[in-house]
């Protein structure tokens, strides 16, 4: 079985697995995904969400995060980690959103990344849950799956996005990079799988005897 066989296999137990799929990251706007994108880096969902469901009521625009100041930021999100580093970004940001795009997140790559604490994985999931527009967003989680499925060498985040990309069509990948996470967290888990008893792995692997092993992120 080669590398395409597996996608188009791994896909059919995606959409039958999780035929409708919900963001996990709770948002109000563009803005505020994209705050609990930065947020959720080295935290999870469930933590972003308990935190921020006490803040999007009242704050919710970046000029709201700009009068806040950096001090009230870190008290709000001081349940996160890194919580400073993180605050930092936040305001900075929000600054540059107010003065340079109208208090608008920008709809492209290029300037998505060059906003504070914004690295290419959180622009991609703006991308893909806030305009819509195709993405694959690639986390430490559907890196490791990635190569645990034989669709990746596992050299890098660069090349994984790239044969994820190469191997599923391109309508299918706002939607994927979720299913993939959420079957990793119910039925491909990191240490209880090891790529040995879940159906995704059976099925592509049958003869598979031996724990696999993977590279980080």
């Amino acid at each position: 079985m080669n590398e395409i066989q597996r996608a188009k296999i791994i896909l059919k137990i995606l959409n039958k697995t999780y035929p409708n799929i919900e963001v996990p990251l709770k948002s109000r706007n563009v803005f505020t995904l994209l705050i609990s994108v930065l947020l959720s880096a080295q935290c999870t969902d469930v933590n972003v969400n308990n935190v921020t469901k006490n803040i999007y009521p009242k704050y919710y625009k970046p000029e709201h995060f700009v009068k806040l100041g950096r001090k009230k930021i870190e008290t709000l999100i001081k349940k996160i980690g890194i919580f400073r580093i993180k605050a930092r970004s936040i305001y900075n940001l929000s600054k540059i959103l107010v003065k340079y795009y109208n208090s608008k997140v920008p709809k492209t790559f290029d300037e998505l990344e060059k906003l504070p604490g914004v690295g290419h994985k959180t622009a991609s999931v703006v991308m893909s849950q806030g305009f819509g527009h195709p993405a694959f967003p690639i986390d430490t989680h559907i890196h490791r799956l990635a190569q645990r499925w034989g669709l990746t060498n596992g050299k890098n985040v660069v090349q994984t996005e790239n044969d994820l990309k190469r191997l599923f069509p391109k309508k299918y990948w706002n939607k994927l990079h979720l299913q993939i996470i959420y079957y990793g967290r119910e039925y491909c888990k990191a240490r209880s799988c090891y790529g040995l008893t879940c159906k995704i792995c059976t099925t592509c692997y049958p003869n598979r005897k031996n724990q696999i092993k993977t590279n980080k992120a």
